[in-house]
């Protein structure tokens, strides 16, 4: 098989080597990079695609942007958000090369679309596509198999409804479908594409108010997102958690005067996974907690299963910082960095970011800066293209 097929099943596979690992009592997770740009670690989930920010807005800002002031991507981090968009319908198209450095032909393609019911509530649905790109297929003999795309894709449909004039609340649904595996033999088993069903649960809070003697807006928001089940690639075998993910966020916006505006953001993400134990030659657990258990036991269980107990638990929580300037609402300069623990994943970037708007029209564009040497992401750009219609309420 030719090189690229092979850096490509490094990441394709990876779900399966998880599986494989779990059945042989190792003590680490196998070395890699999994979809969203981290290193392989010892939280793992399927289909980490899901943890990738396809708005280029926030991708611009570190990737916080869970309290930021929402806009018609909202749906891409902190669903709640729509609900206090001010124009009655819009839609968003994002794009991004991703893992450039790795194979030049993947990507992550979005698409989202709202429309306000009424005053308080909201409706909105999104695609978000990932492709790994085409490979040949070879046998051992060198002959052609044909062309294989890998891809995994996840339809959402959100209610999100605004209590008064400062809160909110957001529900997802969402089907995630993962063809990885072209139905292949892995261990003796048949491989199949993996499906599963989740839910995201999202709040959002604004209030007008003064800080250092300026006008400006505070705002918070959280957003528990892919609650669902379980994914499995093997015909009767082991099941995968979802990448389900606890981000917590604030940020000020701070309207200086009519034509300048300043955003700081903060955000605060975790895995509520099981985290792998330690375990003896003999597969007995040594450190941590049997990962074995229901979607709510891992959930609840994931703050206090890490084998280095609370020191570990804290090193997975993984921080994104901000910033925007607006100049008279038509363009905006945004910078942010995003770090990640090393034994975690080890994602650790700055990001640059711009933005125009023009009546109903946005466009917005990221930079990933890291070092290519170090980082898949590195040189990472995405793309946003954002229309809202009808009259302002």
């Amino acid at each position: 098989m030719n090189s690229k097929y092979f850096s490509l099943t490094a990441i394709c596979m990876l779900p399966l080597v998880i599986f494989c690992s779990s059945k042989s009592y190792a003590q680490k997770v196998p070395v890699g990079t999994q979809t969203n740009g981290s290193q392989a670690n010892n939280v793992p989930t399927a289909v980490p695609f899901l943890l990738i920010t396809p708005d280029a807005r926030a991708g611009g800002m570190g990737d916080a942007g869970v309290a930021v002031l929402p806009d018609a991507n909202a749906m891409a981090i902190n669903p709640s958000k729509l609900a206090f968009l001010e124009r009655p319908y819009g839609f968003s198209a994002s794009y991004s090369p991703w893992l450039k450095t790795l194979v030049p032909d993947i990507n992550l393609a979005y698409i989202s679309g709202f429309y306000k019911l009424d005053d308080v509530s909201t409706i909105g649905s999104s695609l978000r596509y990932f492709s790994l790109g085409q490979i040949q297929l070879t046998d051992e003999s060198q002959q052609d198999m044909g062309i294989y795309n890998p891809n995994e894709f996840a339809f959402d449909a959100t209610y999100a409804r605004r209590f008064g004039e400062e809160f909110s609340l957001g529900t997802t649904f969402r089907f995630v479908y993962s063809d990885l595996t072209l139905g292949n033999f892995s261990a003796g088993q048949q491989t199949k594409p993996g499906k599963a069903f989740a839910a995201d649960v999202s709040a959002y809070y604004k209030k007008p108010t003064i800080i250092f003697n300026k006008d400006a807006i505070f705002s918070l928001g959280a957003n528990i997102a892919n609650i669902g089940t379980k994914v499995s690639y093997v015909e009767g075998g082991s099941k995968l958690f979802l990448p389900t993910n606890l981000k917590l966020g604030a940020a000020s916006t701070f309207i200086i005067d009519d034509y300048n505006q300043f955003t700081f953001a903060l955000d605060f993400n975790k895995l509520l996974v099981p985290t792998e134990p330690i375990r003896d030659t003999d597969g007995k657990i040594i450190a941590g907690k049997d990962p074995d258990r229901s979607v709510p036991g891992g959930i609840f269980g994931s703050f206090t299963d890490a084998p280095g107990g609370f020191s570990e638990e804290v090193k997975e929580v993984n921080i994104a910082l901000g910033a925007e300037y607006w100049y008279n609402q038509q363009f905006a300069l945004r910078a942010g960095y995003f770090y990640e623990a090393p034994e975690k994943g080890n994602k650790r970037y700055f990001t640059l970011g711009a933005g125009l708007k023009y009546n109903i029209f946005n466009i917005d564009f990221a930079y990933l800066v890291a070092n290519p040497q170090k980082s898949p992401l590195a040189n990472t750009l995405r793309f946003s293209l954002l229309f809202n219609f009808g009259n302002i309420k």
